[in-house]
């Protein structure tokens, strides 16, 4: 397959609020949603994926010693390697970086993008509540590496490490990641 996947479509799977099926291009790839399945009312702490059409936004990487990853993921997104110790998320909907990138330590809350877990390897950020910020609409809705087993989300699409390798190359500012009910 050549070129830039523009549409990726998720679907709940039958049956699970919390699982769904990512469709890609060619691909059909299971991805695991939200504890509180998906909404159309997203609310910061809610733990449900939003319901829209979101754009791709930048992708961050982190390289694990040991991993046999030593490199950026070939990609079309924007892509920065995470600085443990330096790179956060703001979840604190009170204060002006309110869903945005931040330097740690971070006086509001925040969230480290260098997880001790593998979730944000590769993290996707998508334009829920990033371009036009509502306080309290929800922060940190990512595509990222899913726990094995796919347990749910805090509201994000997580999806298997392979498939987010698999998938990565494919991926431009075009590309539309859309959640349906």
């Amino acid at each position: 397959m050549n070129g830039t996947i523009r549409r990726i479509t998720v679907r709940r799977k039958p049956g699970d609020l919390r699982r769904g099926i990512l469709a890609a291009g060619p691909f059909r790839i299971a991805c695991a949603l939200g504890r509180s399945g998906t909404t159309v009312f997203k609310r910061e702490g809610d733990g449900a994926t939003p319901v829209a059409e979101m754009r791709l936004v930048k992708a961050w990487y982190r390289t694990r010693t040991g991993s046999g990853r030593k490199s950026r993921p070939a990609s079309r997104l924007c892509t920065r390697e995470v600085q443990p110790g330096k790179d956060g998320w703001c979840d604190e909907p009170t204060h002006a970086s309110y869903n945005r990138h931040v330097r740690l330590p971070f006086r509001a809350s925040a969230e480290s993008l260098a997880r001790t877990d593998r979730l944000y390897d590769v993290v996707v950020v998508l334009d829920w509540n990033y371009s036009r910020r509502g306080r309290g609409r929800g922060s940190a809705i990512f595509f990222h590496i899913a726990r094995p087993g796919f347990p749910p989300t805090e509201g994000c699409v997580a999806i298997e490490p392979s498939a987010m390798r698999l998938l990565m190359p494919f991926l431009s500012p075009r590309t539309r990641l859309v959640v349906h009910r």
